[in-house]
């Protein structure tokens, strides 16, 4: 099993959201994570898609997908040059200064951003590709993570 990262286009209408995510629970495939945004075009949205399949399984998923009306396009970005990012919150755990003082140099040398501060505890923002979304939660995980919200993964094909 790998893990596949497709961009769908589809139109903006009101239930294809539903649709989709009913596609892929109906056949028993799990989507990994889910991102979806309106495009330049208001009338279109797209959706990021990471599903874990083999390449049969893949092609299931493709063929289904475009199957559906408000689909406009399936790329699959995988095997391609993509960009891709991930958003993510951490709130960890923060009672004295010391341990203040080593997140903010944590979050510091990494690039990422203390977005709130409170009496226990402070939120870290960080933006991404998983590589170092995942390093950065290690980091911070000896200090008390809270709670972590993350976005699903975006990408778009890189310019040739």
């Amino acid at each position: 099993m790998q893990k596949f990262v497709l961009s769908v286009l589809v139109e903006n209408k009101f239930g294809v959201l539903t649709r989709v995510a009913g596609l892929f629970s109906a056949r028993g495939y799990n989507i990994g994570s889910l991102a979806v945004g309106e495009t330049e075009d208001p009338g279109i949205s797209r959706m990021t898609i990471v599903v874990e399949a083999d390449e049969k399984i893949l092609e299931q998923i493709k063929k289904q997908l475009n199957k559906l009306i408000d689909v406009l396009r399936v790329q699959d970005l995988t095997g391609g040059e993509h960009v891709g990012r991930e958003l993510i919150l951490i709130k960890v755990k923060a009672e004295d200064i010391k341990a203040r003082e080593k997140i903010v140099q944590v979050v510091d040398s990494t690039g990422g951003e203390i977005v709130d501060i409170g009496k226990k505890a402070l939120t870290v923002e960080e933006s991404g590709d998983e590589h170092r979304i995942r390093a950065l939660i290690e980091l911070l995980r000896p200090y008390g993570i809270l709670e972590i919200v993350r976005t699903g993964k975006i990408a778009m094909q890189s310019e040739a």
